[in-house]
């Protein structure tokens, strides 16, 4: 995932850090493994280099001779710094980004159970390890994650009377216009479906309404009756009664979580980033499983993850399998996920945040991780149609949103052709 969609942090500067060194690896010859690691610190105090700084001390005072290079690069430049190294026949042994369909399809990767002990790929959150599959083969190994749930203004709902979280999408509606009528001045439920993260709001609706944007097998369903339905229902029963922005294909993100820790927005979805601005707002929030079409459907969400991956060309898997088994034990998973404010991807730490009483505020999202969706991160088309899914799908809204989702379904198809050969 790209880094707007975790939390919104300035990006820091990148930093080199351990040093050289020497382990005769298992092909013969001397190995210092070398790591490209995204920053999510937004200073040079909080940058993520002195995480690694210590996992790679601690890691090789356990493992004499073996070293470990880390760079840690900005967001903004990492996916293109690592494609440069590749093309310089520089490639790193293991990377930790935002995706990884691309390096797949260039068959670059070693599978997750080449690097992974048993034991590690069995305390891996199975929504998550699943999402890291192409083909039925784990590539993607999750790193860290982010999930969505339902938020809503706790001081808005008691001046509109409302006592519970809406379940079903009825029971949005008429809160949303319980709100409209005792608490004017304020949007009853936000729909950003704007070009900052439509795919991710477009997601989470589409999902509650018992359809996706990609089915199982990777195709792209954006025409299905379900979606044509669930479009419908938001135009008809939100847009047209007034109870969200007048026209959401023109509302990003960034907008709705602003205009809810304003106190302008009584509802919306959001990730742990919306929690943080909620509190430094002083909003006296609410959190709940995302309202679904029918009450009787198991709770979903919206699950997003950044990766590691191992790659081939230098050979040192067995290198690389035993660092990247220090990496994910829970000392280190735990004080990373604690110290961004992001969520696990391995049982044990997701039991760990849950059961120690000092993540309340990540209670829900903590809640939906096993229940998580995924976009279809597997099908290196998908940079490209998430781009189009962003530009378009507001305009599945508005009267004419089934020639919409029709025209994006055909698009679709055609860059899933075209990455296919």
């Amino acid at each position: 995932m790209k880094r707007p969609v975790l939390l919104p942090l300035t990006l820091a500067a990148g930093l080199l850090l351990g040093g050289c060194g020497t382990i005769t690896g298992g092909s013969g010859g001397d190995v210092t493994l070398r790591m490209v690691a995204a920053d999510y610190g937004d200073s040079d105090a909080t940058g993520t280099g002195h995480y690694w700084d210590d996992v790679v001390r601690r890691f090789e005072d356990t493992a004499p001779g073996f070293k470990v290079s880390v760079e840690v690069v900005s967001w903004n430049d990492i996916d293109k710094h690592v494609a440069d190294l590749v093309k310089a026949g520089k490639v790193p042994d293991i990377v930790q980004t935002g995706g990884y369909a691309d390096q797949v399809a260039a068959d670059r990767l070693y599978p997750a159970s080449d690097v992974l002990s048993i034991d590690t790929q069995a305390n891996m959150i199975d929504a998550f390890a699943k999402a890291g599959q192409v083909l039925g083969s784990q590539y993607g190994i999750p790193f860290v994650a982010s999930t969505r749930v339902f938020v809503y203004n706790k001081a808005v709902f008691q001046k509109a009377g409302i006592t519970t979280p809406p379940v079903t999408w009825d029971d949005l509606k008429k809160d949303a216009e319980l709100i409209k009528s005792k608490v004017p001045g304020v949007t009853p439920y936000a729909l950003p479906l704007g070009p900052e993260e439509a795919q991710g709001e477009s997601t989470i609706w589409t999902m509650s309404g018992g359809g996706s944007l990609a089915d199982n097998a990777g195709n792209y369903t954006i025409d299905s009756t379900q979606n044509r339905a669930t479009f419908a229902w938001l135009r008809t029963n939100l847009i047209d009664r007034h109870l969200t922005y007048p026209d959401p294909g023109t509302v990003d993100r960034k907008t709705a979580f602003a205009d809810f820790a304003a106190g302008k927005v009584a509802m919306l979805n959001g990730h742990p980033g919306l929690i943080q601005k909620a509190v430094e707002a002083k909003i006296d929030y609410g959190t709940a499983a995302i309202p679904r079409r029918d009450a009787a459907a198991r709770p979903g969400t919206l699950g997003v993850a950044d990766w590691m991956m191992a790659f081939k060309a230098n050979g040192h898997k067995a290198e690389i399998k035993k660092f990247l088994n220090f990496v994910y034990q829970k000392e280190n998973t735990l004080k990373f996920d604690e110290e961004y404010n992001l969520l696990p991807v391995t049982q044990d730490t997701r039991a760990e945040m849950t059961g120690s009483g000092k993540h309340q505020d990540l209670a829900e999202f903590l809640n939906a991780l096993p229940n998580a969706n995924f976009y279809p991160l597997g099908d290196p088309s998908w940079d490209k149609v998430s781009g189009l899914v962003k530009q378009r799908i507001g305009g599945a809204v508005k009267p004419d949103g089934d020639k919409v989702l029709a025209d994006l379904q055909t698009a679709a198809a055609q860059e899933a052709g075209r990455a296919r050969h």
